[in-house]
């Protein structure tokens, strides 16, 4: 999960636990709200920590191969 959608995650269940206040038969909408804000920061942190610092790991020294060109000249 990337940094946008771990934000999304969190607004929505935000916005389900704070602004809204409508019944549905048999679910709580307070609950599925702070469960998508939960889900968001735990995607958030493992974003952040885990996969954040395998990207910038990549440096090469050197090429891997050496190449030489040489142009062609015609008579």
């Amino acid at each position: 999960m990337g940094i946008g959608a771990s934000i999304f995650m969190i607004v929505l269940g935000a916005i389900l636990t704070f602004a809204l206040d409508f019944d549905v038969a048999g679910i709580d909408i307070d609950v599925i709200g702070w469960i998508f804000m939960i889900g968001g920061v735990i995607g958030l942190l493992f974003t952040a920590l885990i996969w954040g610092p395998r990207n910038r790991a990549r440096i090469v020294s050197e090429p891997a191969e050496y190449r030489r060109v040489d142009e062609r000249t015609e008579i």
